[in-house]
C-alpha cells in the first residue's frame, strides 16, 4: 500500500512540474508560466546616407546638359549646372533628388524630374596588423570582420579584440570592440592594433 501511495506522490509531483514548464495551471490557482526566449526581431537597416567621395549619376529628364556623373566633394556637396552647389552628405538618394529638383524648379525649370543613382561608394581604408593593408571598395552592410577578411586576415601580432576607427571627415579615433562586429562606413580609416604580450 505504501508503495502505491509513493508512486502516486511521484506521479503528482511530475505532473505539477510539467504544468509549470508548459505554463498550465489548475483553475483558481495563480499559475506559473514558463520562461520563453523573446522572438528575434529582424534587423532594420537604416537607409544609406551619402558620404564624401561617393560617385553619383544624376539624371534630369529632358535636360542632357545637366544629366551626368558627379562626385560628392570634400565639402560634402555636388556642383550641378543651373542648380549650383547642392549639399549631399548625410542625405539619402531620395532626399537629394528632392533637393536638386527644388533648386532646378526655382530657376529655369517648372517640373524637374530627377533620378540619382550611386555608381561607386567611397572606399574605406584598413591598416595596422592585417596582412594586406590598403584601400578597399565599400559595399552596404560591410562589417569590420568583413574588412579584416578583405585585408587578408590578422597578422600573428594582432589584437583581435578591438579596432580603432576614424570616420571620414573626423579627427577622432574611436575604439570599437570586435565582439560587437561594428559596421563600416565609406571613408572609414580602420586600424588593427598590436596586442601586448
Amino acid at each position: 500500500m505504501k508503495q502505491v501511495f509513493g508512486r502516486l506522490a511521484i506521479l503528482l509531483i511530475g505532473l505539477a512540474g510539467l504544468s509549470t514548464i508548459t505554463g498550465c495551471s489548475s483553475a483558481g490557482s495563480s499559475g506559473v508560466f514558463a520562461y520563453q526566449e523573446p522572438a528575434a526581431r529582424p534587423a532594420v537597416l537604416s537607409p544609406y546616407t551619402l558620404h564624401t567621395n561617393d560617385q553619383l549619376h544624376v539624371q534630369v529628364y529632358n535636360e542632357q546638359t545637366i544629366t551626368g556623373d558627379y562626385t560628392v566633394d570634400s565639402s560634402g556637396s555636388l556642383s550641378i549646372p543651373v542648380a549650383g552647389r547642392v549639399k549631399a552628405v548625410g542625405l539619402t538618394v531620395e532626399q537629394l533628388e528632392r533637393r536638386i529638383a527644388a533648386r532646378l524648379n526655382g530657376s529655369i525649370l517648372k517640373d524637374a524630374r530627377v533620378n540619382v543613382q550611386i555608381t561607386t561608394y567611397a572606399p574605406f581604408y584598413i591598416r595596422g596588423e592585417v596582412k594586406k593593408p590598403g584601400e578597399f571598395p565599400y559595399k552596404p552592410g560591410l562589417t569590420v570582420a568583413d574588412a579584416v577578411a578583405l585585408a587578408g586576415g590578422y597578422t600573428y601580432r594582432a589584437n583581435e579584440s578591438r579596432v580603432l576607427v576614424r570616420s571620414s571627415g573626423s579627427n577622432a579615433q574611436i575604439t570599437r570592440p570586435m565582439d560587437a562586429n561594428p559596421s563600416v562606413s565609406p571613408g572609414d580609416n580602420i586600424t588593427v592594433p598590436e596586442r601586448f604580450l
